[in-house]
């Protein structure tokens, strides 16, 4: 891989590679049983420079925010490539969003240039509020040819094949704002430096390197923190190849493992729950004879195992399921969300490690991680090197709020000094998350701190980013709480978010007012619905300026009702 230590931003490390690795391929681009793209680093380069030249030509200059909203696709590398290369910032968003969502982040983060996939850019132009869009340069990808852009570029003319100027940018500028959460709540865009990203793909290709050869399946979307690093930045800086899955069909999955001979891939745990769900249930339709010689052939690799990994042993002990991920796959990564042991330990035993990492978007990705020696399920690891934890305020049993500092952790947060006060103390990012340092330097994490959840599928979700859903129903006053902060467990799982509502004078909590709450419930996708609602009959206590002292009342609920007091919806 490339020595990042000798390079001062993320446009200068990705132009290197382009230029030391022009016959390798970088970039595969499926979508079911097809190949759209195959590319090399040269042709790669060759594809993203007149992209930059026409971002120049259209004012995008060094500092200036650029944002993409796209599926996976090569056109998301080549788009990100040329905005570094213009010394831009990217601005990374999540296609599942809804147009309003887009359009509310697009104005926090004052993105200038958007480069946006047809059918999403055709939802924001539908949107109420479109016609406030203040982004100077909107290209679009896969555009018919009769579509009505609403003044945006088509992306197969916004070329231009005169040499681009590589603007170069130091360690500590601002190279992407990525957004934890804050869609229709405060927004939460992490302000990460080209220091952070250079420190932290250096740390991780020291436990997991890659090179020529090596072939990741990109399956995450790419605006997600762990895929932007681990399935571009990368496999990229190491002359690796990416594999872009347009689909999430198992099938489909399936067949790229075999088909293009897969080294790495990334999950969130729901996927890897699904898959070892999958597993066991051909396990158990297998002959009683056959279930047998798997059984035995399971044990003795756990034994062999038991102190590190040994893939080649592993390979001929359970030939069949490793031919079945293509016989190459080396390990996976699971991040996001908390896993279950049980599920880490399954694949362990096949002989396929799971790197299970703990991190946050505000701390580059990636605190800590399984480097398995020996493989933990019980644990999210040790901290990467360079990387320091420590537990604030430990209970008797050593539990308290972990912390962490590196050059990883980001800057700020945009536009926000109170929010990042409150986070960043005295260069220690405060994670909101509970756990324990045991005695081997592993982390073990016991429930969060803060009021918010995360899904199986990786998603984070601030119930204050959710109460204008229900803005109207015939209440004195609601907020919304994630259960586990208002009635402390020590789980990182069965999270669920409560509707608290303080109810009128001489008013009841009829069928009528359920309807209402049910109807605007269905609104939101299922994994940001509420789970049930609480009474409370007193007034919400409020600050000067008149908002929820959301802790106070935490407090106040948690002393005087039992979480069973929650009616079902």
């Amino acid at each position: 891989m490339l020595d990042l230590r000798k390079y001062s931003s993320l446009g200068a490390a990705l132009r290197a590679a382009l230029e030391r690795w022009p016959k390798e391929i970088c970039l595969i681009e499926a979508d079911r049983d097809r190949e759209n793209c195959r590319l090399t680093y040269r042709q790669f380069k060759e594809a993203a420079l007149p992209l930059a030249r026409a971002l120049q030509d259209s004012g995008l200059v060094a500092g200036a925010r650029a944002a993409i909203i796209m599926t996976n696709q090569s056109k998301w590398l080549i788009s990100a490539y040329a905005i570094f290369y213009c010394g831009g910032v990217l601005v990374p968003l999540d296609y599942k969003l809804t147009a309003a969502e887009h359009l509310q982040l697009l104005a926090h983060s004052k993105a200038e240039t958007l480069v946006v996939e047809y059918h999403l850019w055709r939802a924001i132009t539908q949107a109420e509020s479109f016609a406030e869009l203040d982004v100077k340069t909107v290209v679009v990808t896969e555009a018919p040819a009769t579509a009505d852009l609403h003044g945006a570029r088509r992306w197969e003319e916004f070329q231009n094949n005169r040499e681009p100027v590589f603007v170069e940018r130091t360690r500590d500028d601002w190279a992407s704002i990525v957004y934890s959460s804050g869609t229709g709540g405060r927004p939460k865009g992490c302000v990460m430096t080209h220091e952070n990203y250079l420190e932290q793909c250096r740390t991780l290709a020291s436990l997991f390197p890659f090179w020529p050869g090596v072939r990741y399946l990109s399956i995450l979307p790419t605006n997600h923190a762990i895929d932007f690093m681990i399935g571009f930045i990368g496999p990229f800086v190491c002359g690796a190849t990416v594999v872009h899955l347009r689909t999430l069909r198992p099938e489909f999955i399936r067949d790229a493992f075999t088909r293009y001979h897969i080294t790495y891939m990334t999950l969130v745990p729901m996927i890897l729950k699904n898959l070892e769900r999958g597993m066991r249930q051909r396990f158990d339709a297998l002959l009683p004879s056959r279930r047998r010689m798997l059984d035995r052939a399971i044990a003795l690799n756990r034994a062999l195992t038991r102190r590190r990994p040994r893939l080649r042993l592993s390979r001929l002990l359970l030939r069949d399921i490793h031919q079945a991920f293509g016989g190459r796959l080396r390990a996976l990564f699971v991040g996001g969300a908390f896993t279950e042991p049980s599920t880490l330990q399954f694949f362990y035993d096949l002989g396929i490690p799971v790197g299970n990492g703990y991190g946050l978007t505000e701390a580059g990705t990636t605190i800590t991680l399984n480097d398995f020696k020996p493989f933990r399920a019980d644990t999210v690891g040790k901290p990467l090197p360079g990387t320091e934890v420590r537990i604030v305020n430990p209970d008797s049993e050593g539990i308290g709020e972990v912390a962490t500092r590196s050059k990883m952790v980001m800057s700020q947060y945009l536009d926000d000094p109170e929010m990042t006060a409150a986070t960043i103390v005295d260069g220690w990012l405060m994670t909101g998350d509970l756990g324990r340092l045991d005695p081997a330097g592993h982390l073990q994490l016991f429930g969060r701190k803060k009021n918010m959840i995360v899904t199986e599928g990786g998603k984070n979700i601030y119930p204050e980013d959710i109460e204008n859903t229900f803005e109207g129903i015939p209440v004195k006053e609601f907020c919304i709480f994630a259960a586990n902060y208002v009635w402390p467990q020590r789980t990182m799982t069965g999270e669920q978010l409560v509707l608290v509502m303080r109810l009128d004078d001489n008013t009841q909590f009829n069928d009528e007012l359920r309807s209402q709450i049910v109807e605007r419930n269905r609104r939101l996708p299922d994994f940001k619905r509420v789970s049930g609602c609480l009474i409370w009959t007193r007034d919400f206590p409020r600050t000067a300026s008149l908002k929820i002292k959301r802790d106070t009342l935490a407090e106040e609920i948690r002393a005087t009702i039992h979480r069973s007091a929650i009616i079902s919806i």
